[in-house]
């Protein structure tokens, strides 16, 4: 293994095994869970949702590399406990919100399904470049988890075998998350046409299997460095290029500035509707749960 910088927590990981023609991503989340948790009073199924959503926000916002660049991951519904979910990742900055009926919430149990949770809807991932390019995939939602619903999103959307492992644990007011993301990228990661990608390539079957042996109990272990990870899985392989990526932090991006900026595009007769009964246009955020008085 080659570029050893250890890893541990709010922290994201990139590597890949050329020989293979493999690429991955593993993310570490505590402190980011905590703060983006603490917005809004979820119940206990929807924390899990959410905190999964945030991981997989950073291992798949990870994959970018253009400075500036955004990924934004939603779920959506009009028929589930769970409208919507959203979570997105700027340069390491994340932050996640989900909207729910509390009520319907009830009779889900302890650890629901995708399904349950959603019934029917759609899982959308957008992708911004640092040039303001935009490119979404939007598909049904579908498998038991989010990551499977993510893992049938690059097959389908992209043609891009993908493997992913999410653990989670909640305990005494505290979460530990880690995740994996591997994929299979034959003919190059940098910019060449995929020519031989498909679920049954020998490199891939073989790079899946010893990635779907990574447990969860792995994933969560805070003394377990991700490299140390990388290394039980992978230690027989060639080479291994790892390369430390971005720090991961809470990060909602509204200020007043911004709403100032948006609202101001609406027509004066528009705007004046928008004020309350002392004459303010207040906007609140959904991510952190803040009211912004503007100035207009």
């Amino acid at each position: 293994m080659t570029k050893h910088v250890e890893t541990y927590q709010d922290q994201l990981l990139n590597f890949s095994i050329p020989a293979r023609d493999a690429r991955g991503r593993i993310a570490r989340l505590d402190d980011v869970v905590a703060g983006v948790l603490s917005a809004h009073d979820y119940p206990a199924p929807v924390k899990h949702l959410l905190a999964e959503a945030l991981l997989l926000g950073a291992l798949m916002g990870g994959l970018q590399k253009e400075e500036g660049a955004q990924l934004t991951l939603q779920a959506q519904t009009q028929t589930g406990p769970v409208r919507l979910l959203v979570a997105d990742f700027k340069e390491g900055a994340l932050r996640g919100y989900a909207d729910f009926d509390r009520a319907a919430l009830g009779d889900v149990g302890a650890n629901p399904s995708l399904m349950r949770l959603f019934r029917s809807g759609y899982l959308a991932i957008t992708f911004e470049t640092g040039k303001g390019q935009r490119y979404q995939g939007i598909v049904p939602l579908e498998g038991a988890s989010l990551a499977e619903a993510c893992e049938h999103y690059f097959l389908q959307s992209e043609q891009i075998p993908t493997l992913v492992r999410l653990g989670i644990r909640f305990h005494k007011g505290q979460c530990i998350a880690g995740g994996m993301l591997l994929q299979h990228l034959p003919q190059g990661e940098v910019g060449r046409q995929r020519l031989d990608a498909q679920v049954d390539h020998p490199d891939w079957e073989h790079i899946e299997a010893l990635g779907g042996s990574l447990s969860h109990a792995e994933l969560m272990d805070p003394k377990l460095s991700m490299e140390a990870l990388i290394w039980r899985l992978f230690h027989e392989e060639e080479k291994i290029l790892v390369e430390k990526g971005a720090a991961l932090s809470k990060g909602c991006r509204c200020t007043v500035e911004h709403y100032d900026e948006v609202v101001s595009r609406f027509p004066e007769g528009e705007r004046d509707a928008m004020r309350n009964g002392q004459g303010h246009i207040v906007v609140d955020c959904a991510f952190c749960s803040r009211d912004f008085v503007l100035n207009l």
